[in-house]
């Protein structure tokens, strides 16, 4: 069944958004007036080639990086209304987010990265769901265990504990699986998808791997700042044949 495009259906909504940056050399265009859509619990792929702006259209999802042209609205929130407070504030409520990099805080176990995002929100079960968070993952055994003593996979299963742990809306996962080898990464993959499946976690997916952007429900590419295919048309001709 088709979702409706309409803004009040979005979850993110980009609309005229453009980043410039100025350096030594003059000014360089990251973004390039930026138009997306994409609705609550849909999964949708980002690629492009290493430049392109992929990373940083992230960002600007969100609100790590201000646009300096055009709109962005998150869960019903225009991001630009808010200060950095308040934006801090919005992450904590909305958006969870899984690096590359881990990004662990290397002098906390398991149990105390993941209980972080809660601990700020003032949440007075927050070791509690923390520890469920990690059996959800697989991680009921190390719980105690610092960052130092998890092998890459288990940190990232960590990261992406902490990043589903307050439920947010919207998760942001840029190459989640680049620092993984292959068979480590594709159990992360298993448990992102299966994470932001029971959830119903919409997902925005960043990746260079063609075969696990194909899982997502669209795959929107980008080339030099600018959206070259938001994946519409192939969503629809998916959702007619399905519906035949």
């Amino acid at each position: 069944m088709s979702r409706p495009d309409s803004v009040e259906s979005t979850i993110v909504d980009l609309d005229e958004v453009h980043l410039r940056l100025d350096s030594a050399a003059g000014p360089v265009n990251i973004l390039r007036g930026l138009n997306l859509r994409i609705q609550p619990g849909e999964r949708v792929g980002v690629v492009g080639p290493s430049g392109s702006g992929k990373s940083t259209m992230m960002m600007v999802m969100a609100g790590l990086e201000r646009p300096t042209g055009g709109t962005v609205r998150v869960a019903g929130q225009d991001l630009g209304r808010l200060d950095e407070d308040g934006l801090a504030r919005f992450r904590r409520d909305h958006v969870g987010i899984v690096f590359q990099a881990f990004h662990l805080v290397p002098t906390m176990t398991a149990l105390e990265n993941v209980a972080i995002p809660l601990e700020f929100a003032g949440a007075a079960d927050a070791f509690d769901r923390a520890r469920q968070g990690l059996e959800a993952v697989g991680l009921a055994h190390r719980l105690s265990h610092y960052p130092g003593q998890l092998s890459g996979g288990e940190q990232q299963r960590v990261a992406l504990a902490r990043a589903f742990v307050a439920e947010p809306s919207l998760l942001l996962a840029d190459e989640p699986t680049g620092n993984l080898d292959i068979g480590t990464g594709a159990t992360i993959v298993e448990l992102l998808f299966d994470l932001a499946e029971r959830r119903g976690t919409t997902l925005v997916l960043i990746t260079h791997d063609p075969s696990l952007a194909d899982r997502c429900d669209r795959t929107v590419r980008l080339m030099d700042g600018r959206i070259v295919d938001d994946g519409t048309a192939a969503r629809a001709e998916r959702e007619r044949v399905a519906g035949d």
